[in-house]
């Protein structure tokens, strides 16, 4: 039997990738290539930062402030060499609903205890169950979020004037904003296109450019140089600080603790996803592997520390650490340096922040929520199967109407039942009668075939084979045919060495298949059961009947053929 993999221990599960890359050595060559990388996706998640901020019902300063403290956590803790933490545009409905609901201090309480439950799944090892939510519940959710972020952008991008405030739900909006069409602002809309349009075409013709970079500061200028009567972030939010606020706790009062605490959890099951998968998108693009429970104790450190100085939501951002890997990161020093580099900026180039206009960032989170919807993954699983595209459809059409986290709850429970449907296919149970050689995988010699040939003239043997996983899904079927052994036969003989692994179900089946069996007085046999199998049955009472074990059908048949030794001879 195979010697079972050693564990990791604590420590090894729970250290940093940056103390493991400085364990490596760490020089001045790799110093510069994660001062390049971190320079480049401090470019990047500069003005990103600020839009999914104001996007999310949040200042643009708090957007910043997550980038900074919690992209610093995220690198100097985690278990992924390449990730990027900070705001996602992901959380932008999340983050939204939570300040609609509860206000800003209770978004702020909401991020503090998400960090304590991160980190607590993360010590409780729970990290590699995240991994297992259905491709298209992830791809689901992903395009439900991209097309409620377009649909919040759309007033800012046409430069709306609405009668009152802005409606949150999907299905009430757009009838607002298709009454608030007629105000729409010709100068807002040519920022908002000029942006998208430079967006795109720097990423198609030159991308190694900070594309978005170049693309707000164009805007920013334009509508400076043209004097354009449209909103800026000073206009709306008064500019930006140049100094990181002094930490301080939450409000931690009992009644809103309790108000908050669903906005709480799927901020943790969310942020779960969203980081694990962008730490899986690095892997994928270096060959390297991630430590996924020290990556979500990292996670809740950041949220933490992003809620003590006022930020949002922290999570491993998937286009920010795709870019750090791009430009040739080494390890989480980059990352580290992304944060300082946007500490640089906030406090050298805060006064001009004031200057982007509203406009030029709902283009920037149009191209984020565009990139975001992933069509081609959309098509291949709508042809894929009709199991499959219900379960996408109906993640789709709950994210858009109803609630990510219910989104994410129902479409995870329907990829569950269409996998159970699949695996309960795959499991049958086939009789073995008459024997064929090249079915059985038995070793020739001895008399075995002339057991064979006995066996195909017995009427009194039945023999069947289960094969596939024996589990709960297939428990039933599998009953009710092996139940058919009528009282004149003489044995059952039920051959496992095809089945990987039995469920409590399962083993309560055969358990009730022999007792069924003993009162009809016939011999039950099972034949190429594991230890594990055996353990198994054991653990639901079956040897408490009377059930035989052989190696093989040939010593099952073997033994149902031999006449019973007398009670001397067996020593009783």
């Amino acid at each position: 039997m195979p010697a079972r993999p050693v564990e990791p221990s604590f420590v090894e599960l729970f250290t940093p990738k940056l103390v493991t890359v400085l364990r490596e050595g760490y020089g001045a060559a790799e110093l510069r290539h994660d001062a390049v990388a971190g320079l480049t996706v401090a470019i990047v998640a500069l003005p990103l930062s600020m839009a999914i901020a104001i996007a999310s019902g949040a200042t643009p300063a708090q957007g910043l402030y997550t980038s900074i403290i919690g992209g610093f956590l995220v690198s100097a803790l985690g278990g992924s060499r390449f990730q990027i933490g900070g705001p996602a545009g992901a959380f932008i409905v999340l983050v939204a609903a939570t300040v609609a609901q509860h206000g800003p201090a209770g978004l702020i309480l909401a991020v503090f205890l998400s960090g304590f439950m991160l980190a607590a799944i993360g010590f409780m090892r729970l990290g590699a169950y995240i991994k297992f939510i259905p491709f298209p519940v992830t791809v689901g959710f992903t395009a439900g979020i991209a097309v409620i972020i377009f649909a919040s952008q759309i007033k800012e991008l046409l430069g709306l004037t609405l009668a009152g405030p802005e409606p949150g739900p999907l299905l009430q909006k757009i009838p607002v904003l298709l009454h608030a069409a007629p105000s729409a602002n010709m100068a807002s809309v040519l920022v908002a296109g000029g942006t998208i349009a430079t967006i795109f075409a720097i990423a198609r013709w030159r991308p190694q450019w900070p594309g978005l970079l170049i693309a707000i500061c164009g805007a920013s200028f334009a509508a400076t140089a043209l004097h354009l009567p449209i909103d800026t972030i000073g206009s709306r939010f008064g500019g930006l600080p140049n100094f990181l606020p002094p930490p301080r706790l939450p409000e931690l009062n009992g009644d809103l603790v309790l108000a908050v605490l669903p906005n709480a959890i799927a901020f943790t099951l969310f942020g779960a996803i969203e980081s694990l998968l962008s730490a899986v998108v690095a892997d994928s693009m270096t060959g390297r592997r991630h430590r996924s429970n020290c990556e979500l104790v990292a996670q809740g450190i950041a949220n933490i520390g992003s809620a003590l100085f006022g930020g949002i939501c922290v999570t491993g951002t998937i286009a920010r650490t795709a870019t750090n890997v791009r430009d040739g990161a080494h390890g989480p020093i980059a990352g580290m340096l992304h944060a300082v580099f946007l500490l640089v900026f906030m406090l050298v180039v805060a006064p001009l922040a004031a200057f982007i206009p509203m406009a030029a960032l709902a283009g920037l989170l149009a191209t984020v929520a565009w990139n975001m919807f992933e069509r081609r993954a959309i098509l291949a699983l709508l042809r894929a199967s009709r199991g499959d595209a219900a379960v996408l459809l109906v993640t789709i059409a709950l994210t858009m109407f109803r609630d990510l986290t219910e989104a994410i709850v129902v479409g995870f429970a329907l990829g569950s039942v269409l996998f159970i449907h699949r695996m309960s296919q795959v499991t049958a149970v086939a009789s073995e009668t008459p024997f064929v050689p090249q079915d059985r995988a038995d070793k020739a010699g001895g008399d075995r075939t002339a057991y064979r040939s006995r066996a195909v003239k017995d009427p009194d043997i039945v023999i069947y084979r289960i094969s596939g996983v024996f589990f709960f899904g297939a428990a039933a079927s599998i009953g009710a045919v092996l139940d058919r052994v009528r009282d004149s036969h003489r044995a059952l003989i039920v051959d496992f060495s095809a089945v990987p692994f039995i469920d409590s179900t399962a083993a309560h089946t055969i358990e009730d298949l022999a007792r069924s069996m003993a009162r009809r007085k016939v011999k039950l046999y099972l034949t190429g059961t594991s230890p594990e199998l055996r353990h198994d049955l054991a653990a639901s009472g079956i040897e408490h009947t009377r059930v035989r074990f052989a190696d093989t059908i040939d010593d099952a048949v073997r033994a149902a053929h031999d006449p019973p030794r007398p009670a001397k001879e067996r020593g009783e």
